[in-house]
């Protein structure tokens, strides 16, 4: 029988699979809800991230989970080897806050060392007791987590100040990059080297979408190359869940074997832009949709976009983003049951006619009312300690 994990690897190799194969990424955002739990003890008590996790393959068998088992702190692992300020919430993933903003600083910042530095031991501490565990049952961990150079950059920096670096300092910013590469590179093969048979990494870095084609060649590119390439014939993710549809053809290049990419992002014209090179992981809203709407609208938007995507090959079912805050369990089961119900021989890209469910096919916020988009507006307006929050 073939397991989740060999299904996603056959569809990253771009192998013709039946059925598709199906993913979520799931984190501290949404984990102590489902669980019904604080989460501040979801990352205190092993036990708990443990068996939250842990429940997850006996309810869903069928999904892949990415990475599944993430120790991780929200955003903070990696720019916390900084020396970021950190601040912990009971109800949300913890927020953090630059404090040296200037390039030159950071040009000349020596590299972290990953088994020491912020709360980099205390994670490779938890995947060390989770695999010991899974490794009793006969399973184990085969995926570890990065956040990349351009988004660990920012977190340390601030945002602002290192975009506007890219065009006052590129000097100092290429060398932190090239600084930030390392420690990312480092801190990969720490975490692999806790794993008894770790065969594949996220690369998260969703802030690339803000810089121009020529910005990406040459502050982007050469550091995620770098990273990609370091690990040929691993299975090689990356994550980047903001539109930019003015990158899809470059990221292509960038060595990288499947591509979870923004729900507001143009599925079939990224497939053409990318022309195949790279397995596509998405791109169901995960808020408007998997989070806000009906288990029978969850059901029908799901097998739409099997209808219309998965005969090209290369697609892996899952959202644009992780499972959002306060998704129910239920919509999760809605959709997953979408896809065990759904036949690649019965395919059909015009099947579904309702412009209610065909408005969640490639949607965009500017599709939203007015209102919607006033309330979205307020709600992503930074706090007055303008800290950074997780999405």
């Amino acid at each position: 029988m073939t397991t989740p994990w060999e299904l996603f690897k056959k569809t990253a190799r771009l192998e013709k699979t039946d059925p598709v194969p199906i993913a979520f990424i799931v984190d501290s955002p949404w984990l102590p809800g489902y669980a019904g739990i604080d989460t501040l003890d979801f990352y205190l008590h092993p036990n708990l991230w443990f068996d939250t996790y842990r429940s997850l393959l006996d309810r869903w068998p069928e999904v892949t989970w990415v990475p599944g088992f993430w120790a991780e702190y929200g955003m903070v692992i990696e720019p916390s080897a900084y020396g970021v300020r950190v601040f912990f919430h009971q109800d949300r993933p913890p927020s953090l806050e630059a404090i040296v903003t200037d390039p030159a600083y950071w040009a000349d910042a020596p590299v972290p060392d990953v088994t020491e530095a912020g709360f980099m031991p205390l994670a490779l501490r938890l995947y060390r007791y989770a695999e010991e565990r899974l490794q009793a049952e006969g399973l184990g961990i085969k995926m570890v987590v990065s956040r990349g150079p351009i988004v660990t950059a920012c977190w340390v920096m601030g945002v602002s100040n290192f975009m506007t670096g890219l065009i006052t300092h590129p000097k100092e910013i290429h060398r932190f990059l090239d600084n930030l590469t390392t420690m990312i590179i480092r801190w990969l093969y720490a975490q692999m080297d806790v794993l008894r048979q770790p065969e594949g990494f996220m690369l998260m870095d969703d802030l690339v979408g803000m810089v121009s084609v020529e910005h990406y060649h040459e502050f982007v590119e050469p550091y995620l190359r770098r990273i990609f390439d370091e690990f040929e014939g691993m299975v090689r993710i990356y994550h980047n869940d903001m539109r930019c549809p003015h990158l899809n053809a470059v990221l292509a290049d960038a060595n990288f074997d499947v591509y979870q990419f923004s729900y507001e992002a143009d599925i079939l014209e990224a497939r053409a832009q990318m022309g195949h090179r790279v397995a596509l992981m998405g791109n169901i809203p995960p808020m408007q949709v998997l989070a806000r709407e009906t288990p029978e609208v969850i059901y029908r938007v799901t097998q739409m976009y099997l209808d219309k995507v998965a005969p090209g090959g290369g697609f892996i079912l899952s959202l644009g983003g992780g499972i959002s805050t306060g998704t129910p369990a239920e919509n999760v089961e809605a959709m997953v049951q979408a896809w065990r119900d759904w036949k690649l021989s019965d395919a059909d890209p015009n099947r579904e006619t309702d412009p209610h469910i065909l408005k969640y096919f490639n949607y965009s916020e500017s599709s939203s009312s007015p209102d919607s988009a006033r309330q979205g507006r307020r709600s992503r307006r930074p706090n007055r300690r303008n800290r950074i929050e997780h999405r």
